[in-house]
């Protein structure tokens, strides 16, 4: 089944002064500090989330992130991702940003968590502590453009060589979460589409 993919909402969906999760290594709470503090420098460690979106024939929906985002706009990632809010689980901050940003409203798989720290030149830098999600839906995905620039389905062997032979395309997480689901978690997603 093909899923048509369009413009979707326009609303502003991400705040400079939203506040973080500081969190260490355990995921233990540190404390709360707006996302352009977090990012700045060599940034803070904080709590965060990545969704790899699926369709009932297995092709996963990958996005263009806008070309005005701070860090590693106009590079290509995963499906979502994004910070959970101050009381919010990681789940019901995932389900939340997929209405965000593609207008998609459906149940997520946690599959793990992992650290990581990237620097975009000068401008800033991703420290998180992000867990990993997977999620499976055939509904019409609709970009929100302020987060958004394209958005493609792509098979994922088709992803697998576009990160050999383009990784320059591509955000360092993407680089780091898709291989490890390949590796390590895969029977997890065969499962998924299964159902």
């Amino acid at each position: 089944m093909n899923t048509s993919i369009e413009t979707g909402s326009a609303d502003i969906v991400s705040f400079d002064d939203e506040p973080l999760i500081l969190v260490d290594s355990d995921d233990n709470v540190l404390g709360h500090m707006s996302k352009a503090e977090a990012h700045a420098g060599e940034g803070v460690l904080h709590r965060a989330f990545s969704i790899f979106l699926f369709n009932s024939e297995g092709d996963v929906l990958i996005q263009q992130r806008a070309k005005a985002k701070q860090l590693w706009g106009g590079f290509w990632s995963n499906s979502v991702c994004s910070h959970p809010r101050r009381g919010e689980t990681l789940a019901e901050a995932a389900k939340r940003r997929l209405h965000e940003e593609i207008g998609v409203d459906t149940d997520v798989t946690w599959l793990y968590r992992f650290e990581y720290h990237a620097q975009f030149g000068d401008i800033g830098t991703e420290h998180e502590l992000c867990s990993v999600f997977i999620a499976c839906s055939n509904a019409p995905v609709a970009g929100n453009p302020n987060e958004i620039a394209n958005l493609s389905f792509v098979s994922s062997e088709q992803l697998d060589a576009a990160l050999v032979k383009h990784p320059d395309h591509y955000t360092p997480w993407i680089k780091l979460e898709w291989p490890r689901i390949r590796d390590t978690y895969w029977s997890t997603v065969v499962d998924l589409l299964r159902d």
